[in-house]
């Protein structure tokens, strides 16, 4: 019989990691486990009324330690599995940079800066940079090269030198003691290996390519006359950065020794190259050309990819990028996303717990306690079962779901959430259903800025949490966008794809397509339109981008 090959996905998520060791005959979970980030759990280091969100490395390195190590225990009851564990590979969030010092370490890991939150993770919603993105928009004008092109033409806050600039004017003793700028999941790869000397960070095409202006076409990063001349703090850190870029099938390195004996593995293991979360969840969840891969999870995070000769010439504007080999290595991976979806409702799950938590508080017994976490528990459900029993009218409540800036179509960071058409008959259930539908007219945006610029998006792929377990959310995606959706059997599409890549970077399979094909889980649900639904929600829509145009138009500023 032939030996079992295993190997481990890790996937890096906005509030855990989590390691699941796969069996790449199949793709069968063997085991996995799951590790909440303490300090981002405790409230550390965020300000979310200044849009901070910064995270600690040592929630990242604890929870990799704690999650292999778990994860291998659960499944190596016979002694077998973890010497036949072949490779690693990573996922993150993103674009989620720290200050380094030469050695790869981030500033946060050593004594000076172990409280300071701008020596930390800027984590991907941090939008803190919103002013620096600005600049980076209006700077590039002034250049005969649009070194936006490949960005969607709009720089955002959420990206990697808003952040890295923000930082540096923020903090002159983070600035004075950085030698670079280091994405979350290309630190990771590093750390595994053994890095130390910062130069030798091994830098993701995903990230680079999505996030950072790296393009094949500049033959790297914009020349250095873009950085210094936007601000002189800038100057030097281009050339110690990253030229070349590496596609997610290559491998960083292997496991070093430190980390072998951490883990319980040998030094053979290889670690591949790592990618954001939703382009490795696209290739766990099978992703197909011309498919439009939704991760729905705290943001959407939508990812399409077509062949290179199909986009010869096409730039696709407004979208988070447009890469050759982000996702699948030979094929452009174009990406695009929400900058809340499960964040709005967990928003407006919060408004209405405050009073029974607050009011609860002062008094609680173990009774209430348990009453209360009842409720929390159930709030979104019950409000979906009752909204789903609604009528549908033009003229129900509306609302545009901006309530973290819009990522896509035109990143814009300054633009807020709302709702319309309030009375005194208004209740939670139809705020709640307003709410939904205007996170699903967001996602139809979406798909309207693929169509309207040539590139058809033939299908859609429902993956990650909200499309498990939200069916009424899902129907209405699916009325709205007029467009059956297919929801993919994993629940752990990211960590399955980085599985996926690891055992293409392991060898076991030439190609990650192979590795798709033979891993792959299928699809257990699709959504279909209601066409009495259909014709209402089209009408609704016109009136949903009305009311976002006169968002934007009062928030704009005027020359």
């Amino acid at each position: 019989m032939a030996k079992q090959i295993y190997v481990i996905g890790v996937d890096y998520g906005t509030d855990s990691v989590r390691s699941v060791i796969v069996d790449t005959a199949n793709g069968n979970e063997v085991s996995s486990a799951v590790f909440y980030y303490p300090r981002w759990k405790a409230g550390k280091y965020c300000n979310a009324s200044l849009s901070q969100f910064r995270q600690h490395p040592l929630d990242y390195s604890e929870g990799l330690t704690e999650t292999i190590k778990e994860a291998i225990a659960k499944a190596d009851v016979s002694g077998d599995i973890a010497e036949n564990i072949l490779a690693i590979s990573i996922d993150t969030t993103g674009s989620t940079p720290v200050a380094v010092n030469n050695q790869g370490v981030p500033l946060a890991l050593l004594p000076e800066f172990a409280e300071n939150p701008n020596a930390m993770f800027v984590l991907w919603k941090d939008h803190t940079g919103v002013g620096e993105a600005a600049e980076i928009n209006q700077h590039a004008t002034k250049f005969p090269v649009n070194y936006l092109k490949y960005v969607g033409g709009i720089y955002s806050s959420e990206w990697f030198w808003s952040k890295f600039l923000h930082i540096l004017r923020a903090d002159e003793k983070v600035a004075s003691s950085t030698y670079a700028w280091v994405e979350h999941c290309d630190w990771i790869p590093f750390l595994l290996t053994g890095g130390t000397n910062a130069k030798d960070i091994k830098a993701s095409r995903c990230a680079a390519g999505h996030k950072a202006l790296w393009a094949e076409e500049f033959r790297g990063l914009p020349p250095e006359e873009f950085f210094s001349s936007l601000d002189p703090l800038l100057a030097g850190y281009r050339d110690q950065l990253f030229t070349e870029t590496y596609t997610s099938d290559k491998k960083a390195g292997t496991l070093s020794e430190e980390w072998a004996n951490k883990l319980g593995l040998s030094t053979d293991v290889a670690i591949g190259i790592g990618a954001f979360d939703a382009h490795f969840g696209a290739v766990g969840g099978q992703i197909e050309p011309y498919y439009l891969s939704k991760v729905m999870g705290t943001s959407t995070c939508d990812i399409l990819v077509a062949p290179n000769k199909d986009m010869h010439g096409k730039l696709v504007a407004g979208i988070c990028g447009q890469v050759n080999g982000s996702v699948i290595p030979g094929m452009a991976g174009l990406e695009a996303g929400q900058s809340a979806f499960g964040d709005a409702y967990a928003w407006y799950k919060n408004l209405l717990m405050w009073p029974i938590k607050n009011l609860l508080a002062d008094n609680a017994t173990e009774k209430t306690e348990a009453l209360i976490a009842q409720v929390d528990n159930q709030l979104i459900k019950v409000l979906s079962e009752k909204a789903d029993l609604l009528p549908l009218s033009e003229t129900d409540e509306y609302a545009v779901d901006w309530l973290n800036g819009r990522r896509t179509p035109d990143a814009n960071q300054l633009l807020k959430g709302a709702f319309f058409g309030l009375n005194l008959g208004s209740n939670a259930v139809n705020m709640f259903k307003a709410l939904v539908e205007a996170t699903c007219f967001g996602a139809k945006k979406i798909v309207d800025q693929f169509n309207n610029q040539g590139v058809q998006v033939e299908g859609l792929i429902g993956l990650g949490g909200v499309a498990k377990k939200s069916p009424y959310i899902m129907q209405m995606m699916a009325d709205v966008l007029n467009m059956p959706i297919k929801i993919h059997k994993s629940e752990q599409t990211c960590a399955i794809g980085a599985a996926m890549f690891a055992a293409t970077v392991a060898g076991i399979y030439p190609k990650v397509e192979d590795a798709m094909q033979a891993m792959g889980q299928g699809f257990d649900a699709e959504y279909h339109p209601n066409p009495e639904k259909t014709d209402i929600y089209s009408k609704r829509y016109q009136t949903y981008i009305a009311a976002g145009n006169f968002i934007e138009d009062k928030l704009t500023p005027k020359n």
